[in-house]
């Protein structure tokens, strides 16, 4: 494999990580908001993130994405494929994420929120001071989980053109005849982002563990 495939193999894993960071960037928070939304069972916004969950959850992610790539300028809503692939990995991994974020809000002990309101805390302020630092540690190791499952899946956008790690791959072994080079390279770019996530998980915990220990 020449130095010059080598070097569209990392533009390819450097399209893969800016479109899972950004995925995952406006995703997390996304499903969180929707957790909160089934938690408080909020009318009508309540039922309409379950469906929203329920759907995206079924729906795998190559055709999620062709959807929103071909079927948004029908409806006169124009989009690029990057902004699709973006739009396919956010909307995909929040429903995800819901169900994790929401996980842990059903199992969050209730006599804390009710200390909570007996010191006049809102709820607002009981959210942010007590319920998502305690939230946030519990349900780290899923959502970083779903963060390496996120940076799998993006292959799925190779499908409307963008030249992530795979599309690359695929490419440099069909103008060489050779796609096993180009194919080993790429799935060791996949193990390394994969590692990066699961070392940044592992620090993560550790920081949180040392802030407890000193609490």
């Amino acid at each position: 494999m020449t130095f010059n495939a080598f070097l569209s193999l990392l533009h390819g894993a450097g399209v893969t990580i800016s479109v899972s960071l950004a995925g995952i960037a406006l995703g997390v928070p996304f499903g969180l908001a929707l957790a909160l939304l089934r938690w408080q069972r909020v009318p009508l916004l309540a039922p309409l993130a379950t469906v929203y969950v329920s759907l995206l959850r079924s729906t795998p992610a190559v055709t999620l994405c062709l959807l929103i790539f071909f079927a948004l300028p029908v409806i006169g809503i124009e989009i690029d494929a990057l902004s699709a692939a973006v739009a396919t990995l956010t909307l995909n991994t929040a429903a995800f994420n819901c169900e994790i974020w929401r996980s842990g809000l059903m199992n969050f002990s209730r006599d804390q929120i009710e200390a909570a309101r007996t010191f006049g805390m809102s709820g607002p302020l009981t959210f942010r001071r007590i319920i998502f630092p305690q939230l946030w540690r519990t349900c780290l190791p899923s959502l970083v989980n779903e963060m390496t499952l996120l940076i799998k899946s993006s292959t799925a956008i190779a499908v409307i053109g963008v030249a992530e790690i795979t599309r690359a791959a695929i490419r440099i072994g069909a103008q060489t005849y050779d796609p096993l080079p180009p194919m080993l390279v790429a799935t060791g770019i996949y193990i390394v982002l994969v590692l990066v996530f699961v070392g940044l998980q592992r620090f993560t915990e550790r920081v949180y563990g040392h802030a407890g220990g000193a609490a």
